[in-house]
């Protein structure tokens, strides 16, 4: 896999968390819904290069992310979020600068987790439609956990459609 569709992920997955909503939607799925963000923005940007994401695909994508999640972004995330309120005896201006630092290394884990999720795939260049991007969306999200929170899936895909980085019109 060359580092163009790796980079092209990258920069689509940045582009479209900061697009009006789809933050909230993607922290909501995570939060909420125990599903896996880089996961599941992996499955629209492949339908989205014209990708159908087969059961070895999906499954090797959940294998790779989950591996990430529980050994390396997990662990950051908790930290970082554990020393977000006051610390007695730690200066803020220092725990801050120590939580940015974590923030960088946990945005750099995710970076890390879907330079490997885009290696899996070989991207056709032409999108996928609205079924397909469900089809990946849905297929990820059981990969990833026994619940699969459909409504929400099917917010983020219709959020990601309305703002341009997927090629359907939602209903």
């Amino acid at each position: 896999m060359s580092s163009f569709w790796t980079n092209s992920f990258w920069d689509w997955a940045v582009k479209a968390y900061a697009a009006e909503g789809i933050a909230g939607l993607c922290l909501d799925l995570q939060d909420n819904h125990g599903q896996n963000v880089p996961l599941l923005l992996f499955s629209q940007w492949a339908a989205s290069v014209g990708v159908a994401l087969d059961e070895e695909t999906t499954e090797a994508a959940a294998d790779i992310s989950r591996a990430w999640a529980d050994h390396v972004v997990g662990p950051l995330r908790a930290i970082r979020r554990q020393i977000k309120g006051p610390i007695g005896d730690i200066e803020p201006d220092a725990k801050h600068r120590v939580r940015e630092q974590i923030k960088s290394a946990e945005l750099l884990a995710e970076r890390e987790q879907m330079a490997s999720l885009a290696a899996l795939i070989l991207p056709t260049g032409s999108a996928a439609g609205f079924q397909q991007a469900q089809n990946n969306l849905t297929r990820v999200a059981r990969a990833w956990s026994p619940v699969v929170p459909r409504n929400r899936l099917t917010a983020l895909s219709d959020a990601l459609s309305e703002r341009g980085f997927l090629s359907y019109t939602p209903d």
